[in-house]
């Protein structure tokens, strides 16, 4: 087991032609937005009436206060990565951390719905309502805070929250949570306060997982069993359907239908999952258990050769929002949730930490681009829940949800995007996602500053400027991406050829050092597994990270008359002025000739004849930013 340590957000400064804007636009708009949005959904309104004693009329998802939470995660983190201090933010910031505090109750314990709804219930229903769900994303946003300002004010709330549930469980209650989040937010509190007996509680909420005496669902509560529907902002109540046999819950729905060591697949709710085996990693990372690390990595084999989406999304039916079978993986009625994609680059993380493999490093990359990304709009104002692969042009993003989980998700992950570029790992740095910016990196004798310039992901060029105070002998590992089938890398103009399980490994003794490499940047035509029916007789087009689609409004034809097949070749073009600047790809495809079908329906199929017309296809995440149109990634082959 290896344990490296990310390059933390506060060490980098992210400086990239394509994600600058969108960290901006974050920043400046999606945090601002969101705030508003916190304020006319009620979520805040429900702090401040706990606060000052009301009772009744909780507004909202009954666990909206974890809205509140990411966005002060999301906040925080921003404050922290600021090239100046923001008055503004900071005050903002200030004054919904008093209005968390005000609401906390003498003994510890945190949640405006039951304080205002349900207070003689608390812990009653651990299966449905969400108390220790709130609780992880409360400790998560008081370690972004503490660390981004060195203030204790939120962290105060979030350790005396978790001083109470240790005093509660297992002593009182002996059960685990419905949704999964606790177990890795108390590690990261276990981490910045040097407590050890909140990885204890979270190793707890682990083991008990799984065992019929632990966790019991109650027939009468199908809406906690429900998949949410962002488009009618209604819980979809079949869902429950799917997870009874014999009239009796199985657990699968949330990974409680076996002891997380005999489950052999990934079951359930898909953001429970993610948040479950990252929680489990972190676990694994304080105790050194490898029988752990093992299980996860089948687990990842299991849910990356079977149940993932070409974009990088996981779970795919709206029932449930969850995994089916292996295979199951409808484009029309992708669920994708965007939570849940974020859920796996958090899982990914910590296995790229653990292991040092960059099958990881190589995921995430994917998921950011594709399965992330397309879940918000340009304008940083509007998000997609599910994240469909394939749009008959009524399904577009909204401006917020009744379950408003993925905004602020979205907004926490693009404000610590610095985290996920480099590793360390004694004399050793590892270059894991390529997005230009300056990283000062603390190794085991000395430190390196690190410049990078990339073209990504519109074309494969990569600089890397090593710099270092006093002469410094370390190893530099570079990735060398899932997508790229050759690679050249120079040093100070000297060709190398060192590659090492994944990586371009270069050991030297740096100063002044200028790195230069090259990754094969070309697009690519992917086909399905023969399994996967939704992909059958079809093609998807890629070009470095990003998957590619076609909308209506870039060709002349309905999306569904195009056929292209493993020797179309696709012309790259940047188009600047297009959706704030893509690469857009052009072939010539095969469509449907319409001669001869006027005053017919049918016809022979000796009779129809083809003719070659262009096709334009543009980044996967920047479809539904014009006019609302059909789209497909997956194209038909003849």
């Amino acid at each position: 087991m290896r344990h490296m340590k990310p390059v933390e957000p506060t060490a980098v400064t992210i400086d990239d032609e394509f994600w600058s804007p969108r960290l901006e636009t974050n920043r400046d708009v999606t945090i601002e937005y969101q705030y508003d949005q916190l304020e006319s959904s009620g979520c805040l309104e429900n702090f401040r009436r706990a606060a000052a004693g009301e009772t009744g009329d909780f507004e909202g998802m009954w666990f909206a206060d974890s809205d509140a939470y990411k966005w002060l995660e999301a906040a925080s983190y921003v404050l922290a990565t600021a090239d100046e201090p923001d008055p503004e933010l900071i005050g903002r910031v200030d004054d919904v951390i008093n209005l968390v505090a005000a609401a906390q109750d003498d003994d510890g314990y945190l949640n405006t719905y039951f304080t205002l709804e349900e207070p003689d219930k608390r812990w009653t229903n651990l299966n449905t309502l969400h108390e220790l769900y709130c609780a992880g994303h409360l400790i998560e946003a008081a370690v972004a805070h503490h660390r981004a300002t060195g203030k204790t004010s939120l962290l105060d709330v979030a350790t005396a929250f978790a001083d109470h549930i240790d005093d509660v469980f297992p002593d009182e209650i002996d059960g685990a949570p419905g949704h999964q989040e606790i177990e890795l937010a108390l590690v990261k509190l276990a981490r910045v306060t040097g407590e050890a007996r909140y990885v204890d509680l979270a190793e707890y909420f682990i083991e008990i997982r799984g065992h019929d005496d632990r966790l019991e669902w109650e027939l009468d509560n199908p809406e906690g069993l429900a998949g949410y529907d962002p488009d009618g902002d209604d819980m979809i109540e079949g869902a429950r359907g799917v997870f009874w046999e014999d009239g009796e819950y199985d657990g699968t729905y949330a990974q409680a239908h076996a002891p997380l060591e005999e489950q052999e697949a990934v079951e359930g709710h898909a953001v429970r999952a993610m948040y479950f085996f990252a929680g489990v990693a972190d676990v694994a990372a304080e105790t050194g258990d490898e029988d752990l690390l093992a299980h996860l990595e089948r687990l990842w084999e299991n849910m990356t050769t079977k149940r993932l989406y070409i974009t990088g999304g996981i779970g795919s039916a709206h029932e449930g929002e969850r995994f089916t079978e292996d295979y199951d993986l409808p484009n029309e009625m992708a669920y994708a949730e965007t939570c849940a994609a974020i859920g796996s680059i958090f899982w990914n993380q910590r296995m790229l930490e653990l292991t040092g493999d960059p099958k990881y490093a190589d995921l995430i990359e994917r998921t950011l681009y594709n399965g992330v990304l397309a879940g918000v709009s340009l304008d940083g104002t509007e998000f997609f829940y599910d994240n469909r692969l394939a749009s008959d042009g009524s399904h577009s993003r909204s401006g917020w949800f009744h379950c408003a989980c993925c905004p602020p998700n979205v907004a926490r992950l693009f404000a610590s995007l610095g985290r996920y570029l480099y590793t360390v790992d004694g004399r050793d740095c590892y270059v894991n996602q390529y997005i230009g910016g300056t990283a000062s990196v603390p190794l085991e004798k000395g430190n390196l500053t690190l410049t990078q310039e990339t073209a990504l992901p519109w074309e494969g060029d990569v600089t890397l400027e090593v710099t270092a105070p006093n002469q410094t002998t370390a190893t530099l590992h570079l990735r060398i991406p899932e997508w790229c089938d050759d690679v050249s890398v120079t040093v100070n103009g000297e060709t190398v050829s060192t590659a090492d399980e994944g990586y371009v490994t270069l050991e030297r003794t740096w100063d002044d050092d200028r790195i230069s490499a090259t990754f094969d940047h070309s697009t690519t035509l992917v086909a399905g597994h023969p399994a996967v029916a939704a992909t059958a007789g079809r093609l998807a087009i890629t070009r470095g990270p990003l998957v590619y689609c076609l909308e209506t409004v870039d060709n002349d034809r309905p999306v569904h008359q195009y056929r292209i097949d493993s020797t179309t070749e696709f012309t790259p073009t940047h188009r600047s002025d297009l959706l704030e600047g893509v690469t857009i790809l052009e072939a010539d495809a095969t469509v449907p000739s319409l001669e001869g079908w006027d005053g017919k329906l049918y016809r022979q199929a000796d009779e129809t004849k083809t003719r070659t017309e262009p096709v334009t296809a543009i980044p996967y995440y920047a479809w539904d930013n014009r006019d609302s149109c059909p789209m497909r990634v997956w194209i038909d082959w003849p």
